[in-house]
């Protein structure tokens, strides 16, 4: 079968963005392949995090995973740090890696930019990215426009060190989602959704209450043709809420368009606002109900073990095929 890795970083609340862009393609995607889903929390300390808030946001993120309906008796759910082969496997990573690789990733020169000092580890996370995706031989990994560089970088180090120490490491393809996988801003359809814009009506969390969800689609941007139409070159700002309301309805954009063909905005971010709480209220209900509980302890226990009998494997062939003293 088909196998699936991916995870979603612990470094802030979640908001819709990452729902689009990761929670609602990994229940979908349960049925259809063998399943890892990981709370990568090595690399949510690249940067400085509180402890307490790293535990919390580890927590978090496991219990939107079976919120949102991955259903742990189909998909391995486990937290990073609890399976010790993603970072020897790491370490191994960066010995074959090139530090010229390194320096070109997009994402650490823009996270470096104009900072006096950065962690080491902002720079080498590419590798621990590979060795997350390589450790469970995976055949498919979800990627959004931000992540296909990492993930031929993935690529390319699996097929270097096949070439040198035989054929041990799958080399993934890219999963690529239609609509949804980059939600933007509410506020600027050129940024990507975050929680850590200072508008906060640039941003739908996850918890967010239906009236508060409601006054942030309301005051979302559009522009001034009063058109529902689909369009990133020339209708930014609308394109991006019809790909909310496609990940949340589960109808295409051509159906969106067609509903509110002749509508104005006005009724068409109320409609999406409810589209998106209908969503949210039983997801909100669940993790209430899961965060603090055995039950979610139990999970990411049952998981960690599954995951490191897999990771270890692997680890164990490629250590034997470099010349490492294994027994």
């Amino acid at each position: 079968m088909k196998r699936i890795l991916s995870g979603i970083k612990p470094s802030g609340e979640l908001n819709i963005g990452g729902y689009g862009g990761a929670l609602h393609q990994f229940v979908s995607m349960q049925h259809d392949y063998e399943c890892f889903f990981f709370v990568p929390d090595l690399h949510a300390v690249t940067v400085a995090q509180d402890p307490k808030e790293l535990y919390q946001r580890s927590m978090d993120v496991a219990a939107y995973y079976i919120a949102a309906g991955i259903d742990p008796r189909k998909a391995t759910i486990f937290i990073q740090s609890q399976v010790p082969a993603h970072a020897e496997l790491g370490w191994i990573m960066e010995t074959q890696v090139y530090f010229g690789e390194l320096r070109r990733m997009t994402q650490f020169k823009e996270k470096s930019d104009g900072k006096d000092s950065v962690s080491s580890a902002l720079l080498t996370y590419p590798a621990l990215m590979a060795a997350d995706i390589l450790l469970y031989q995976a055949t498919h990994v979800p990627v959004g426009d931000d992540q296909k560089q990492h993930l031929e970088m993935t690529r390319d180090l699996a097929d270097r060190i096949n070439h040198k120490f035989g054929k041990i490491l799958t080399i993934p393809e890219p999963v690529i989602q239609k609509s949804g996988s980059r939600i933007m801003g509410l506020d600027d359809p050129a940024i990507k959704m975050s929680k850590s814009n200072p508008n906060t009506n640039s941003y739908v969390l996850l918890n967010d209450t239906p009236d508060v969800i409601r006054r942030k689609f309301s005051r979302a941007v559009t522009d001034s043709e009063m058109s529902v139409r689909y369009d990133w070159g020339t209708k930014p700002a609308v394109s991006n809420l019809i790909e909310i309301y496609s990940v949340f309805s589960g109808e295409t954009i051509e159906t969106v368009e067609k509903r509110f063909e002749g509508q104005g905005y006005g009724t068409f971010k109320n409609e999406l606002a409810e589209i998106v709480i209908e969503k949210l209220v039983p997801i909100q209900e669940r993790y209430k109900e899961i965060i603090a509980s055995q039950e979610l302890v139990d999970i990411l226990k049952d998981g960690a073990v599954k995951a490191a009998g897999i990771a270890n494997e692997t680890i164990k062939k490629l250590k034997n095929a470099m010349g490492f003293v294994t027994f």
